[in-house]
């Protein structure tokens, strides 16, 4: 990948993907309270970083992250996520669209968010590197689409809930 076009946000953004994406990936090893914090210092810079993402890229097609990763892969990090969490991996969701027509709370799962945003990345750091100029402006374009349609949304909700996870250990302590 020829990085001279790319801007700084740009590739900072590259960077934090790839962290949150090996971040995920070792949720196994990782300790519950060491995980979360992580989590919780890693979203807020994607999310920051994504609103920032800019290119030039004007693709004549519509722009797509091509899928990299296997479904048993994201099923590994999925369930890992939520043996570390435990009980906490589910919470209330009140921004699902289904809530306005619903008396009853609606469930979600932290694991599963963080899964979700784990697919996303994944995809765009595989198509990234090594990729000539155009495919990584292309995959910019993409994910930041997603972003803004779908996974931005995710991210914030899940951070409300790790938050939560967050204070409760601090307060156990």
């Amino acid at each position: 990948m020829d990085n001279t076009a790319l801007n700084t946000n740009t590739l900072a953004f590259i960077a934090l993907c790839n962290e949150y994406c090996v971040a995920m990936g070792q949720a196994r090893e990782s300790e519950r309270e060491a995980f979360v914090q992580s989590m919780l210092r890693l979203l807020p810079r994607i999310y920051i970083s994504a609103t920032d993402l800019k290119t030039d890229f004007d693709p004549s097609d519509e722009a797509y992250l091509e899928s990299a990763l296997e479904e048993d892969y994201y099923e590994s990090v999925r369930c890992s996520v939520e043996n570390l969490l435990g009980p906490d991996d589910v919470y209330l969701e009140v921004f699902e669209e289904d809530m306005k027509y619903s008396d009853t709370p609606i469930a979600a799962s932290v694991s599963e968010g963080l899964a979700d945003i784990f697919q996303v990345l994944y995809n765009f750091v595989v198509m990234v590197k090594e990729s000539p100029e155009e495919l990584v402006e292309m995959a910019v374009v993409a994910v930041r689409d997603e972003f803004e349609s779908y996974w931005g949304q995710r991210l914030c909700n899940v951070m409300r809930a790790l938050h939560g996870i967050n204070y409760n250990i601090s307060d156990n302590q």
